[in-house]
């Protein structure tokens, strides 16, 4: 595919890193030499400086034969404005959008997006994705990560291996007889900062991350085979009371469990905005790193506290001083990857890369064949596919094991007329089996082109 990337920002540094390494052909176009200079130097991808919207610009990086267009800027106006001038002058088939700002994201005005207004296909939201992913978070307590698939019938889990875990050293392959009837499989493991697939004779490790899916019904057991329990929280604190945060904040007073919420948030301003916005959370104005606003907060009782704000040092000291003072659970939000090394050493639970889950809702809209859900994990290092066996399918008809996966790829589960079924070698794949495959990031186009149709493009 030849595809254009409108910002060399963190967003489009990653999308650029993880398409250009699966032959496609990218050009990346920024107002800022500098960041296409380190671009290019860096990746194998083509450079223009210039403003994305200007059609001269649009034209130097390729635009009349072009696939797609990603407009990834610091503003929404100008990716609005550059899917326009893509369409009309360029025809691009395919135009995807980032925009933050929340009237431009209301239900009310979807038609904006019409064919024939602003001709935009796929619209992605930063805040929205990060507002999911934290609650995601905040769902699944003992987990660092965790990403929802099969329409929510089976669950990616990464958990860290502790001391207390009663399958250490053990094969894998001996837990699947040791628990026959746990439909959860291992299929990735991040030891001493890799990150591999995993084989039937790998053991586990203090101290080793796990990628493992589980069926949404069995999720309780699996944590409890791996000396995980999940606790609810009832009383949560939120640092940072923006887009982000007061998108959570929405989103829990919606729960019918009641839970209760404080928000803290250090602009006079934005805090009275979110107060008017939400009905029975409490709203404190004030520093989150300031201790007797949190002890206000009754800290001291809280069950969880998210540090959302849109710094990541303010948000990597509050959560660390919250869990030193006691706080069970707490989940941080970072930007700045190299900061992610940080989160075990500082005992953080769990962290939200906005990066991470922007790349991922773009990538769903890329990948060829029926794949219809994409999850980055890590730092770009693999991703979790959901994809659709049709009839034409390579693989269709055979064996799991017969199947000519690549080395760095593992089915994590398959959706059978409606039911979750844990992957065996003598699973057979059928037309209209639903699949979830984890894989490294230099093995996806080979996953890709397994459930390829020639007649079906996207």
């Amino acid at each position: 595919m030849k595809i254009i990337i409108c910002g060399a920002g963190q967003v489009g540094w990653q999308l650029a890193r993880q398409l250009s390494t699966e032959a496609n052909d990218v050009t990346v176009i920024d107002n800022q030499p500098n960041l296409i200079r380190r671009i290019t130097e860096a990746l194998d991808v083509s450079g223009i400086s210039g403003y994305a919207s200007h059609p001269d610009i649009l034209d130097r990086a390729g635009a009349r034969d072009a696939d797609m267009i990603i407009a990834a800027t610091q503003s929404d106006e100008v990716n609005m404005v550059t899917c326009q001038v893509a369409h009309s002058i360029f025809a691009i088939p395919r135009k995807v959008a980032r925009l933050r700002t929340q009237s431009y994201l209301d239900a009310i005005y979807s038609d904006l997006y019409r064919r024939d207004h602003l001709p935009i296909d796929v619209v992605i939201s930063p805040e929205r994705e990060v507002a999911e992913a934290a609650l995601r978070r905040l769902s699944a307590t003992a987990a660092f990560d965790t990403e929802s698939f099969l329409d929510d019938k089976a669950q990616l889990i990464g958990l860290s291996i502790d001391e207390g875990c009663p399958v250490v050293n053990t094969p894998l392959r001996q837990l699947s007889e040791l628990f026959s009837t746990l439909r959860a499989v291992v299929v990735g493991i991040r030891r001493e900062g890799k990150l591999f697939a995993v084989e039937p004779s790998d053991q586990l490790y203090v101290g080793d991350q796990i990628y493992l899916f589980s069926a949404r019904e069995d999720v309780d057991r699996t944590m409890e085979i791996f000396g995980k329990k999940n606790r609810r929280a009832s009383r949560v604190i939120i640092v940072g009371g923006g887009n982000v945060g007061l998108g959570v904040a929405k989103s829990l007073e919606a729960k019918p469990d009641k839970i209760r919420i404080k928000v803290i948030e250090l602009n006079r301003a934005v805090a009275e905005a979110a107060a008017d916005a939400l009905d029975r959370t409490i709203v404190l104005n004030g520093d989150g790193l300031d201790m007797n606003l949190l002890e206000e907060a009754n800290l001291h009782s809280a069950d969880a506290l998210l540090a959302l704000t849109d710094d990541d040092k303010t948000n990597l000291l509050t959560a660390t001083r919250a869990k030193s003072s006691g706080c069970p659970l707490v989940i941080c939000l970072v930007n700045d990857p190299s900061l992610i090394p940080l989160m075990e050493p500082l005992h953080i639970d769990a962290y939200i890369n906005p990066r991470a889950t922007t790349v991922s809702s773009i990538l769903r809209h890329i990948r060829h064949g029926r794949i219809s859900a994409v999850y980055s994990v890590g730092d770009g290092e693999a991703e979790v596919l959901e994809a659709q066996v049709l009839s034409t399918s390579s693989i269709a008809g055979k064996l799991l094991r017969d199947a000519d996966w690549p080395e760095g790829a593992l089915v994590g589960a398959i959706l059978k007329e409606g039911k979750v079924v844990v992957p065996r070698g003598d699973t057979r794949i059928e037309e209209g089996d639903r699949l979830t495959v984890f894989t490294l990031r230099q093995d996806v186009a080979r996953v890709e082109h397994l459930f390829q149709v020639s007649i079906d493009f996207f």
